[in-house]
């Protein structure tokens, strides 16, 4: 049964959603398994190492660069009309709640995602920081928060079109791309094998950027066949789960699309991951004052990724995919955040990995100190 049939049949609601499934419960597995994350690899360059976590996230990240600007050269997808590119970008939103986002990701050690992923291993820190996270995103997208979430977006804005294209900046298109994505993507495999990081890692990795890539083509794909208009989108975390999160609460049913089926795809995904690998425990809090510290964080990621445009995924990967000169000043902001935080709340040096690796870990890859 082809794709157009199954719309005629379902509908582009019921299809969108079998697609946001399919594609969460990939990404949580191998983000579960591959542990991708943004902050462990910001937390080991800050303390002076270029190790298996830089690897990971930069294979992640250069996948879903180099396979996104693939599917645009080959011409089965086409991006001008996403959001990321289209419409208004806030300059002032991508620092400023970028490095607020930073800021809480190291306080609640984990991003969006991460949290996320987290969460469905048993990790109930992860799950109440999680909730925090996205309803402080509602507030700040649509309640009490917004007007200071417009306030500052307003400070210093970029048009839609050409001028929040990097590529379009610099005379290039597609094809420089995906050669970009190529030479990360080739930097981050020698990373990986410098450090010794095993080879399921690696395609753990790799299949996560894939997946910001295969959003994109399911999303346009099915844009292209429905006769209602479907936005172009690819993966990203808060704004989804707040939406999602709204509609359990407020209404009897919620709306089909892209977004009702990957959130709990991903929590679906990793939880099954973890399970399978024994990986699957519960966690809770340590103490007053690591409950406090996993709240300030939540907060400051729920509001810092509505100003930003996203997570540090759904910025920082799925912007940064298709160049929108947001997603990279959102990442570059994440990345100093995380790190001056880092330096000035967690002093304490990184474990040796020999020391820490627990015997079904990953080859190459130790705990993240706090996960």
């Amino acid at each position: 049964m082809g794709l157009s049939t199954l719309i005629e049949t379902w509908g582009d609601g019921v299809v969108l959603a079998m697609a946001g499934l399919v594609v969460g419960l990939l990404f949580g597995a191998l983000a579960q398994r591959s542990k991708f994350c943004l902050r462990a690899a910001v937390v080991e360059t800050a303390r002076g190492q270029i190790g298996s976590r830089l690897a990971i996230w930069l294979i992640a990240f250069a996948a879903a660069i180099a396979v996104t600007q693939g599917l645009i050269v080959a011409g089965k997808l086409n991006v001008t009309e996403a959001r990321q590119i289209a419409g208004q970008g806030s300059m002032s939103g991508a620092l400023v709640g970028g490095l607020m986002f930073g800021v809480g990701m190291i306080l609640a050690r984990g991003c969006a995602s991460r949290l996320l992923v987290l969460s469905a291993t048993g990790n109930l820190r992860a799950l109440i920081s999680g909730l925090i996270l996205t309803l402080v995103a509602q507030a700040s997208l649509r309640g009490a928060l917004s007007p200071a979430r417009e306030a500052i977006g307003n400070w210093w804005t970029v048009p839609g079109g050409n001028a929040r294209n990097v590529l379009a900046w610099v005379g290039g298109d597609a094809k420089l791309g995906l050669a970009f994505g190529l030479v990360l993507l080739a930097a981050g495999f020698w990373l990986a094998r410098r450090n010794q990081v095993g080879g399921w890692s690696r395609f753990g990795a790799f299949g996560v950027g894939t997946m910001i890539a295969a959003a994109w083509l399911a999303t346009y794909t099915i844009s292209q066949l429905s006769f209602e208009p479907v936005a172009i989108k690819s993966i990203s975390f808060t704004g989804p789960s707040a939406d999602t999160l709204m509609g359990l609460i407020n209404a009897p049913s919620i709306p089909l699309g892209f977004d009702v089926g990957l959130i709990p795809g991903v929590f679906a995904g990793s939880f099954v991951a973890s399970v399978l690998a024994r990986d699957f425990k519960l966690e809770g809090y340590h103490g007053g004052s690591s409950m406090a510290r996993y709240i300030t964080g939540a907060t400051l990621m729920g509001f810092g990724s509505m100003l930003a445009g996203g997570c540090a995924v759904g910025a920082a990967v799925t912007g940064v995919s298709v160049f929108a000169i947001t997603g990279f000043v959102a990442l570059a902001a994440m990345w100093v955040g995380a790190a001056l935080t880092d330096r000035l709340v967690d002093r304490a040096p990184v474990e040796t990995p020999a020391a820490v690796v627990p015997q079904h870990a990953p080859a190459g890859l130790a705990p993240v100190p706090g996960e």
